[in-house]
């Protein structure tokens, strides 16, 4: 049987912890950024873990990770 295929986008958007926690960055801080307030820019930035409703797919993306 071949070898199963990452989707990029996935790799490129979502990183597995050693404990085998999935962490995303939040949304909403790339750009257009001048009418944001200061509190929502600090509040979107480092990484959240994925809710547990999406983790399913998520590990579907990610086949090897």
């Amino acid at each position: 049987m071949p070898k199963m295929k990452t989707k990029s986008g996935a790799k490129k958007r979502f990183t597995i912890s050693a404990s085998g926690r999935i962490k995303r960055s939040h949304a909403y801080k790339r750009h257009i950024l001048t009418k944001k307030d200061s509190k929502t820019k600090r509040q979107l930035r480092g990484v959240t873990e994925v809710h547990h409703s999406d983790k399913a797919m998520v590990r579907a993306m990610l086949p090897y990770a």
